[in-house]
């Protein structure tokens, strides 16, 4: 019997062609590799059968946790961590070059995607991230300029990742079955960022302040926000646009330029 919990979005993925897809977007055989939210293990399954050098696994649920540490018990490579991925220290974990899988609860799937591209070293241990997102939302995170799509996620995610695969998968493909679409995400990591933002969390706070009312022009949130110097010295650009008019890489140097004043 599976015991679920709507707290924790969980929706276990149980295709296997799907599962086997997923796993073969990248070469794993003796790699680190990293899983979230395994579940019951559907793709920890066929992780192990391409034999990586590591799989470090982050269950939340400790039910589940307990299961999978008896099921993979006599798997010297398995590491789990009952942890809550949001509040867990996922950078210490990270062997260099690592593969992170993650079939990503709805309701924190943002939230962790963002954590992860927060992650201070650059470039990342990481070389690939393959995660699945409700289809809405991935749209979202790959959207390019300009588009109706396009905003606070797309631009955070790409000044650190590019987008180098994506497929959509059913509903019929989980269990319990979702209402949505969901996409997977294969990412990597930017080797060499052309505007270095010495601290992403500056992107991040500039693009919250900006899209809290996105469709409105920037000059009355950047009056409030700033002072009457800093507008002048950071904000080389029209204030009359919206948020969503500003290319992505408007927002890297405006963030770049923020830094002096924090």
């Amino acid at each position: 019997m599976i015991f679920l919990k709507k707290s924790l979005g969980q929706n276990f993925l149980i295709d296997k062609n799907i599962i086997k897809r997923i796993v073969n977007l990248v070469d794993v055989h003796k790699r680190h590799v990293v899983e979230i939210g395994p579940g019951q293990g559907a793709l920890t399954d066929e992780i192990l059968k391409k034999k990586p050098k590591t799989l470090k696994i982050i269950e939340k649920d400790i039910h589940f946790a307990k299961k999978l540490k008896i099921k993979y018990a006599k798997e010297k490579i398995v590491r789990i961590y009952n942890e809550d991925i949001l509040n867990f220290n996922l950078e210490k974990i990270i062997n260099k070059n690592s593969i992170i899988f993650g079939n990503l609860p709805y309701n924190i799937s943002s939230q962790i995607l963002v954590k992860i591209i927060k992650l201070k070293k650059n470039p990342p241990n990481y070389a690939s991230l393959i995660l699945m997102f409700q289809k809405e939302l991935a749209e979202k995170i790959i959207a390019k300029f300009p588009s109706k799509k396009y905003g606070r996620l797309s631009i955070l995610t790409s000044y650190k990742l590019n987008v180098k695969d994506k497929f959509l998968v059913s509903p019929n493909c989980f269990f319990p079955k979702p209402k949505i679409n969901s996409l997977v995400l294969h990412l990597q990591p930017k080797r060499k960022l052309i505007i270095k933002i010495k601290n992403i969390y500056n992107l991040e706070k500039l693009t919250n302040i900006l899209f809290h009312n996105k469709r409105k022009m920037i000059n009355k949130v950047v009056k409030k926000n700033f002072k009457t110097n800093q507008i002048k010295s950071i904000f080389k650009l029209n204030l009359n646009l919206r948020p969503a008019e500003i290319k992505p890489e408007d927002y890297f140097k405006i963030a770049q330029k923020l830094e002096r004043y924090l």
